[in-house]
């Protein structure tokens, strides 16, 4: 099954900062519900960050589409089924690594 890949910049853009939200919110529900600390999973923080280093590189300009996955993707290989979320990043990482879906017709 193929992925559906962003059709223009600006959706790539808005996909980014759907992750950023969601993996945010993913890290506050562990916090709130986990009251045991040792508990807390261990890949929660660094795949927030991941996912914001890539939206930081956006704001900055220094952003570029290439052919390697994402960081996140070693997180989300490992604990994808933990990721309610994970559809949306191997969206956000299909088009990183192919690029921007467009249409052939136009």
């Amino acid at each position: 099954m193929s992925l559906r890949r962003a059709k223009t910049a600006d959706e790539y853009v808005e996909w980014i900062k759907n992750a950023v939200f969601e993996a945010k919110d993913l890290k506050d529900c562990f916090m709130f519900e986990i009251e045991d600390m040792t508990r807390f999973p261990s890949w929660v923080e660094p795949l927030e960050q991941s996912i914001r280093q890539v939206h930081q590189s956006m704001v900055d300009g220094t952003y570029h589409f290439g052919r390697e996955d994402l960081p996140f993707m070693d997180i989300l290989y490992r604990y994808g089924d933990q990721i309610p979320f994970h559809t949306l990043l191997k969206q956000i990482n299909e088009t990183h690594r192919k690029g921007l879906e467009v249409d052939e017709d136009e």
